[in-house]
């Protein structure tokens, strides 16, 4: 134990027996001090407060620090200590609100002005936090805590090269400084340089080897390194120097989990809930590893205890429902419970006219309960969205499931005639029976990738990542297992499995943002393709994100479909408004067989000669469309089958990733 931990730990027990301290005044016969009032009662306070702060018990030191302002509301240190402890329980907006007021009490305490500074970062306010610090660094040019906050700020807005800029040089002037060595090892493993990463992490663990927190962020990056015995093992050290550290039990729990240590996971969550009973954290990795084991009423029933506490936690609901999709029957009583909560959601878009959200939410419910009279509903979002055949397709469902009435066969009467003079009626065909993808995706996430906050968050976002192509008309989703080993083995299953392209999700997040990121290779030769990155912050994040990536591939992709009737100079394509077919496009008419992906980026490839024709289109349905088709060349070579082709502009290797880092952030907000 260190040298200033005892000496706290002595100052905490002699404060405790300050309350009681007359009667051992009086047994020596020494007048006992009259009792503390006003502005030293306060300063007692602060003290205890202090103490607190020092073992961070941030809601004991909360309570003393209001009880001394109320008996000093002049008392710039317990004002910026309050600030300060808000901000430790993430309560960014409190923090502001009391650190401000330290600012007016003490107008030239430059750590109340860091101490606004990065609050304002954490609440995304990064103009008015630059001023700040600029400010600080005028006065004090190597104020610490001020270049800690310029750091920070870079990593808010994308740079993270430039923060790592400064930590270096910082580092040159304070090369044992423990805060700015883990700083340098988290954000170089952010980048992705593992080597540095450790590197400087040792480095702390030699200059600081009794430090609870340097070990805890020794694990954090082993396991990032996915070196799993050795993050274990620090994680070990930081519980015997500090066993009731609830993040390193929260770690520790995160680390058995990856390592296939389910029951272990599983005990060290219930240790949290006890003292924590609202850690969702907790319950969704207890929840985690009670499904993995296998025990998938138990972990259904950890979900739905979960969800009674905060039904808006969106990775326990993800993980609900592909539970019990994975392992109930379609009849299944618990289905239809939370079902509903989707279907009260749409309703709930669908009031504000926020018709995409709605749909959204009918399509989860239905996945979940295909028999739920919601399905009208849905229908009716189909309607109001003008897809009139996908609309009759609903209703003639309903009708099929004897769930139709007078209202339903009157509508399906009415849409059938008003669907009389469509494209698909005009070349009598049925477009259920043309319906075809023509893209084939794998999507994936590796077993050694997990977010600090959530255990397989990369597995939760590709799993909703595939729910969202289910219903895509384009694009279909391999039927492959989404968790993979490594790399090398998502790609082999992919290219056996026929893929276009796979993608690799990863997922960084903190407790208010999310970061996913899809990256795409080539099926065939394993290539990059491109990289999608997609950060949201506030409610819905995680869908609202996971839709970002599926809307950039499905936009990334050329138009592919293919001539499926033919009338003299006329040609039926397989694509309609809902695969974003449009009046006045043209596509290329490529013989059958010849097109493939190019071996990287993404784009197809096909010589010009195989290019027999081009279709012009001038009629569209939700599902075909139709148009004059012009050929190539003195013969007329094109057949029914070709495919029809509308070029993107290529996307070759990587896009850059200007999204911040959450999970960076947060870690770099608890070394304060």
């Amino acid at each position: 134990m260190t040298r200033s931990r005892i000496i706290a730990i002595f100052f905490m027990f002699t404060l405790t027996l300050l309350p009681a301290g007359a009667g051992l005044y009086a047994q020596f016969g020494v007048p006992a001090p009259a009792p503390a009032t006003g502005a030293a009662l306060a300063q007692t306070l602060y003290n205890r407060g202090r103490n607190y702060m020092f073992f961070e018990d941030w809601y004991s030191a909360i309570e003393v620090f209001l009880e001394g302002l109320r008996h000093n509301p002049a008392h710039a240190g317990a004002t910026a200590a309050l600030a300060e402890s808000y901000y430790e329980l993430g309560e960014f907006d409190q923090a502001l609100h009391w650190v401000r007021r330290a600012r007016t009490l003490s107008r030239g305490n430059m750590d109340a002005a860091n101490l606004e500074a990065v609050t304002l970062i954490a609440l995304g306010h990064l103009d008015p936090a630059a001023q700040i610090i600029s400010y600080v660094l005028g006065r004090e040019p190597w104020n610490r805590e001020a270049l800690f906050a310029l750091a920070e700020l870079d990593i808010a807005r994308g740079h993270q090269a430039q923060a790592l800029f400064r930590f270096r040089e910082a580092v040159r002037r304070m090369p044992d400084d423990r805060r700015l060595l883990v700083s340098l090892a988290l954000v170089s493993g952010s980048m992705g340089d593992n080597a540095a990463a450790l590197d400087y992490i040792n480095r702390a663990l030699v200059h600081h080897p009794d430090d609870f927190r340097v070990h805890y962020y020794a694990a954090y990056i082993n396991a990032q390194s996915n070196m799993l015995s050795n993050a274990i093992f620090f994680a070990n050290n930081a519980l015997m120097l500090r066993p009731d550290h609830l993040p390193t039990v929260f770690l520790m729990a995160n680390l058995r989990y990856r390592a296939g240590h389910f029951e272990e996971a599983a005990r060290l969550a219930d240790t949290i809930i006890a003292s924590e009973p609202g850690n969702q954290g907790a319950w969704y990795l207890r929840g985690l590893s009670y499904s993995r084991l296998g025990f998938f009423d138990d972990a259904i029933a950890v979900f739905s205890n979960a969800l009674a506490i905060n039904g808006e936690n969106e990775f326990i609901r993800a993980v609900l429902e592909q539970t019990l999709l994975s392992s109930t029957n379609m009849e299944d009583p618990r289905r239809e419970r939370w079902a509903q909560w989707r279907f009260q959601r749409a309703r709930y878009y669908d009031s504000r006219n926020l018709l995409d959200q709605a749909l959204f939410e009918y399509q989860r419910g239905l996945r979940l309960y295909p028999f739920s009279p919601a399905r009208r509903e849905f229908a009716e979002i189909l309607r109001l969205q003008r897809f009139h055949a996908r609309y009759l397709e609903e209703l003639r469902f309903l009708q099929d499931m004897g769930m139709g009435d007078q209202q339903v066969t009157d509508a399906v009467a009415a849409y059938a005639s008003l669907l009389g003079n469509s494209v698909f009626r005009q070349w009598q065909v049925n477009p259920l029976d043309l319906a075809q993808r023509h893209w084939n995706v794998a999507i994936f996430s590796l077993t050694e990738q997990s977010s600090f906050h959530h255990a397989d968050s990369g597995y939760v976002a590709a799993s909703i990542i595939r729910e969202f192509l289910i219903h895509d008309r384009n694009i279909a989703a391999a039927n492959i297992g989404i968790r993979q080993p490594s790399f090398s083995q998502a790609f082999r299953l992919a290219r056996e499995q026929g893929a276009d392209y796979f993608m690799i999700v990863s997922v960084q997040e903190n407790e208010r943002d999310i970061s996913i990121r899809g990256e795409l290779f080539v099926g065939r030769t394993g290539a990059p393709a491109g990289t999608f990155s997609s950060y949201r912050t506030g409610p819905n994040r995680l869908r609202n994100s996971t839709r970002g990536i599926v809307e950039q591939l499905s936009n990334s992709l050329p138009l592919r479909g293919r001539l499926v009737m033919r009338r003299l100079n006329e040609g039926l394509i397989d694509m309609g408004r809902a695969d974003g077919v449009q009046v006045g496009m043209v596509y290329d008419i490529v013989r059958v067989g010849v097109a493939q992906t190019a071996h990287d980026g993404i784009a197809l490839v096909y010589a010009e000669d195989d290019i027999v024709g081009r279709i012009l289109i001038e009629s569209v349905d939700d599902e075909v469309a139709s148009g004059t088709i012009t050929r190539i060349g003195f013969f007329d070579r094109i057949e029914v089958g070709d495919e029809v082709i509308l070029q993107r502009p290529r996307v070759n290797g990587f896009q850059p990733e200007i999204a911040a880092n959450p999970e960076l952030r947060a870690l770099l907000r608890t070394l304060r």
